[in-house]
């Protein structure tokens, strides 16, 4: 037999060997072994086995000194091995538990950090990015001076910005969709202004206000003559809102062309009613 094949022939009779202790160390119900067992499985960061151990600790140590820690470690485990719902869900119990342990507020933190792992991609579901939000600021809330205040509020303001950004795509998708049943400008209008609302410094400011600009001169474009003129005005209004907060917009020809064109429909209906 080879030296590779002896050794790999050694490693799995210890892998046997620990699944082999495992095992015993469940069927025995000697409490007292379990927790000293998963302590040492959380140490050599084998979650799967803490876990197991933990969870049934919670019970039988209900009412003494160590469920505190065993709390804490369940939730850890759970967090180490991606199951971040219930991981956010143990570290609100614990905190719900034990307010004035040492760990509530790294607890507090990892709630929203859970959420924050969670976090869809912009053009799905953002439930768990404003339940980020939402734990993020109650952590700044209860911890004001901690030091995690500055990386709170730097994950707090990305998920901000997937939020826009998602909102910045949903008013592009009305755009898109232009007459399609309806007036599909007006929607990406109210889209991007009700974004730019909620979130004025976003770093999708310029975009969401191009899109505005560029949607209400479409909606001039298309009008009927009686609410041309009317609308015409409302885009070149909205033109120079843009140019005086962009005047070097990367969108500047566009925005220059879109006032050219909406004075000329202006001009046309004032020539026409002389």
């Amino acid at each position: 037999m080879t030296l590779r094949n002896i050794l790999l022939v050694f490693l799995f009779s210890l892998v046997l060997g620990g699944c082999s202790d495992y095992q015993r160390l469940l069927k025995s119900h000697d409490y007292d072994k379990w927790y000293p067992a998963a302590l040492a499985y959380y140490e050599k960061e084998d979650y799967v086995r803490a876990s197991s151990l933990f969870s049934e600790l919670i019970n039988i140590y209900r009412g003494s000194d160590r469920l505190e820690d065993v709390n804490y470690k369940y939730a850890n485990c759970l967090f180490f091995m991606g199951d971040y719902h219930m991981a956010a869900h143990y570290y609100a119990e614990f905190v719900r538990n034990f307010p004035a342990s040492e760990h509530a507020e790294e607890c507090q933190y990892l709630i929203g950090y859970s959420y924050y792992n969670l976090s869809a991609k912009p053009r799905l579901d953002q439930a768990e990015t404003n339940k980020a939000i939402q734990e993020f600021q109650l952590f700044i809330n209860l911890y004001p001076n901690s030091g995690r205040v500055d990386e709170v509020t730097h994950l707090m303001d990305e998920m901000r910005d997937k939020l826009v950004y998602k909102s910045y795509l949903n008013a592009k998708l009305y755009y898109n969709l232009g007459d399609y049943q309806g007036n599909n400008y007006k929607s990406a209008v109210i889209a991007s202004e009700n974004s730019l609302r909620e979130f004025p410094d976003t770093k999708y400011r310029e975009e969401l206000s191009f899109l505005i600009l560029e949607s209400k001169y479409i909606q001039a474009q298309k009008s009927v003559i009686e609410k041309q003129e009317e609308r015409a005005r409302d885009a070149v209004d909205e033109y120079y809102n843009f140019s005086n907060e962009y005047p070097e917009s990367k969108y500047k020809d566009k925005a220059d062309r879109i006032l050219n064109s909406a004075q000329s429909m202006i001009h046309s209906e004032v020539n026409e009613d002389n």
